[in-house]
């Protein structure tokens, strides 16, 4: 029993661990996945430093080439499977999709838990494998390299296999709720852009990912049954697996990118307390990058033997695919044009992602241009751009996410100082470590070695250090906000202001989400019209001057 209704929340209601393990409640679902994600992330970051640490000096520092080879590869399988690709689908969208629409619950709630558990098995998978003997391929699996070997292939792409159901469940849960369970009344144009964004990722989550999951089986059929598809020495091609892994990658980049850029667009509307600037053109801006997505993965492959008019027609594509994503960028400034900025740390992070995210984008151009993309290939600028654009766009995002909606998670403010502090540092040591390796990418350095030329030497210290900086940033983080959850003030119902469903419900939310059927009396980003007609109410009361 509880002293009044309001300590009544997801959270206590029901107890007991198997209230837990068995929940159907999408908001302790998507806490569930939060915790799986942030002990891979855990993971991801410690090989990440290891990796670092080895690269400090041409020689050996800590371990030898082929553990190099091993710590490398599976740092970049359990950021991008275990922790990038489904953070912010499964454990913020998970969490706060229902709400937006003023919804119960996701459509097929059964689904949603099995979609947890198929999860938790394939990171089983990964982490027997790396217990076992670790994979030493690359995280693309690339052919040959990964019939050859002789490491955990088969369970470290089982694993993989098996999460790529659990993309899968998740989407087609989206895509229902997003077209059932809308409030009455509730019209596409009056949807929350994350929604949007949510909607888009689930599209490609559905339609690409069960070709990843196809090529693995494929794989796996190889090396364990002896036939032919991949391997050249039995009749296969090499090159057909990269078609079909990078017809899959290349769209899961928005599967990471695109609800990050959702979660943007609701911070930097709430934090400039003005109506979000060309809604439409983002909303559709989304879909397009979903759409084109699917047409560019060949421009990873411009020194792979494609045809001269391939090549250029992938280019053309590439370009084609900056101009939503600059859609998105421009009517972001042009919300925040005049508009009354509150630097809280959500928006602290919005602005990382802003700039870091367009230095992912442009330099990705320079990839997209045939000639530059020759002569950077397989160079340490491939590793920039590629985590400027996932660390610095969809990391970035997540960590905005994290920190705009933990009031509503949690119920409690966590030390907005520190959180400054932490995001300051997170953005100097993303800069050290990764801009460095632009300039070792022109220069020459490519990727994946283990050893290197002396005159490479300063710029990888520098790297290795900006990842120290980075470490500390995250680990002054998790401080805060696990000190938050017990000491942390007590959130007010709507503590930033926020026009959108889910700031209507109490904090944290009741098993049911709201207390009362929400109501729907203006859009997610009517800041100008909420103000008018609350100073004509004031007016009316005679609390303010005519």
């Amino acid at each position: 029993m509880y002293d009044n209704e309001s300590e009544r929340n997801y959270l206590n209601t029901p107890r007991g661990w198997k209230s837990w393990l068995f929940t159907l409640d999408h908001k302790r679902i998507g806490l569930m996945y939060l915790i799986a994600m942030a002990a891979a992330f855990l993971l991801g970051g410690i090989l990440a430093t290891l990796v670092r640490l080895e690269l400090l000096t041409p020689g050996r520092d800590i371990m030898g080439a082929e553990t190099y080879n091993q710590i490398f590869t599976l740092h970049g399988a359990v950021m991008i499977f275990l922790f990038i690709i489904p953070s912010i689908p499964a454990a913020l969208g998970n969490f706060i999709l229902p709400q937006m629409l003023g919804a119960k619950d996701v459509a097929f709630p059964r689904l949603n838990l099995a979609s947890w558990y198929i999860y938790v098995l394939g990171s089983l998978f990964a982490v027997y494998s790396i217990w076992t003997s670790a994979i030493d391929t690359g995280w693309t699996f690339y052919t040959p390299y990964s019939t050859d070997s002789t490491k955990s292939v088969i369970s470290m792409t089982l694993g993989v296999f098996i999460l790529g159901f659990s993309s899968i469940f998740t989407g087609m849960n989206f895509i229902v709720t997003i077209h059932k369970l809308r409030l009455p009344g509730q019209k596409w144009f009056e949807l929350p852009l994350f929604v949007w964004g949510l909607y888009a990722t689930a599209i490609i989550q559905v339609l690409a990912t069960p070709v990843l999951s196809i090529t693995l089986v494929l794989l796996i059929i190889e090396k364990a049954g002896g036939v032919g598809i991949f391997d050249p020495a039995m009749g296969g091609d090499p090159v057909l697996f990269q078609h079909f892994f990078w017809f899959y990658s290349h769209p899961a980049v928005y599967i990471m990118i695109l609800p990050g850029m959702g979660i943007i667009s609701e911070v930097i509307s709430v934090f400039s307390r003005k109506k979000i600037f060309g809604y439409k053109a983002i909303a559709f801006s989304s879909i397009a990058i979903a759409f084109i997505g699917f047409l560019v993965w060949g421009h990873h492959m411009f020194v792979s033997t494609q045809s001269s008019l391939a090549a250029v027609i992938f280019s053309f594509l590439t370009f084609m695919n900056a101009i939503p994503s600059g859609v998105k960028i421009f009517n972001w400034m042009a919300t925040m044009y005049k508009g009354h900025i509150k630097l809280e740390t959500p928006m602290l992070y919005a602005f990382s992602f802003l700039f870091l995210f367009t230095i992912g984008g442009l330099t990705g151009i320079f990839l997209g241009v045939i000639a530059t993309d020759i002569h950077l290939h397989d160079t340490y600028f491939v590793v920039a751009h590629f985590h400027y654009v996932m660390v610095g766009g969809t990391v970035m995002a997540f960590l905005a996410g994290i920190h705009y909606w933990w009031p509503k998670m949690f119920g409690k403010m966590y030390n907005e100082f520190w959180a400054r502090i932490a995001c300051l540092i997170i953005f100097i040591g993303f800069n050290f470590t990764f801009f460095t390796q632009f300039i070792l990418g022109t220069k020459g350095m490519p990727r994946r070695y283990y050893t290197y030329l002396d005159q490479y030497q300063p710029l990888h210290a520098f790297s290795s250090v900006g990842s120290w900086i980075l470490g500390l940033g995250f680990i002054i983080m998790a401080v805060y906000l696990i000190h938050s959850l017990f000491k942390g003030e007590k959130a007010g119902r709507n503590p930033w202001g926020a026009l959108t469903l889910e700031w209507t419900s109490p904090i944290p939310p009741p098993p049911e989400n709201f207390d009362k059927d929400p109501v729907l009396n203006h859009g997610p980003y009517d800041y100008d019209k909420v103000v008018m007609e609350r100073d004509i109410d004031k007016v009316k009361m005679g609390s303010v001057s005519r």
